[in-house]
């Protein structure tokens, strides 16, 4: 019997990015090309709209999902085919919608969550002590909703949660909508919020897909666990 040919374990420098999709199923060709052209490594999706059970696949990419039992919303993550990781469930959530994974990042386990906030939730802790509970460290990342009519309640809600968890939050220093309406003001609504996570963050916002919110680049300055397989076609 041949012996299977064994791959290489080696280590890369980590790129994410998030994006609120409005619909990831037809934004599915720019999409695989913004990935490939930035050599993102996990992306993190927020209001995907996908049916339950309704399947996603890109080229060179494992996807886990999350999806709303009602229309619309639903968040995601891409991972590229090599990178070592394993979903992991998210319970007890009522006002958010999270799917998380965990990586190893210079040899320590760290969980990694896409997440969406519905507009004016009454209460937000226990949904975020559900995402950055358990004693890892945690990186989430997606449309927390902190503008609306009443946003300084929110936002003083997550800077609240932050102060009183040891978390810390990140923004591009450009924003990440563009928005259809030319009389609405840009903003930074897609953010960053991590916990114990030992490795410096960069991010950068782009304009290259074609929606009011644009993609965030997360940079970490870690290695990962990674092994490289060969590429695949779609």
């Amino acid at each position: 019997m041949t012996a299977r040919p064994r791959r290489t374990v080696w280590s890369k420098a980590l790129r994410l990015t998030c994006w609120n999709a409005d619909g990831v199923r037809g934004r599915k060709l720019e999409l695989e090309h913004f990935l490939s052209q930035h050599g993102v490594d996990i992306c993190l999706l927020n209001e995907t709209f996908l049916n339950p059970g309704q399947a996603f696949q890109l080229a060179n990419y494992v996807f886990h999902c999350t999806d709303r039992p009602t229309a619309g919303g639903g968040t995601a993550i891409l991972v590229r085919r090599g990178t070592v990781h394993h979903s992991v469930p998210v319970p007890g959530l009522t006002h958010l919608e999270a799917t998380a994974i965990q990586v190893i990042l210079a040899g320590r386990l760290v969980k990694i969550l896409a997440a969406y906030f519905f507009p004016f939730p009454p209460l937000i802790g226990v949904d975020l002590t559900a995402c950055f509970g358990g004693g890892l460290p945690v990186l989430m990342a997606g449309d927390l909703n902190i503008k609306h009519m009443d946003w300084n309640s929110q936002l003083k809600l997550i800077r609240d949660y932050a102060d009183e968890n040891s978390c810390l939050i990140f923004g591009p220093d450009t924003p990440t909508t563009k928005p259809y309406n030319s009389s609405a003001t840009s903003d930074v609504l897609d953010i960053v919020m991590v916990k114990d996570l030992p490795f410096p963050v960069y991010l950068t916002s782009c304009s290259a897909l074609s929606l009011d919110h644009l993609p965030v680049l997360i940079d970490i300055a870690c290695y990962s666990s990674f092994q490289h397989p060969p590429d695949r076609s779609d």
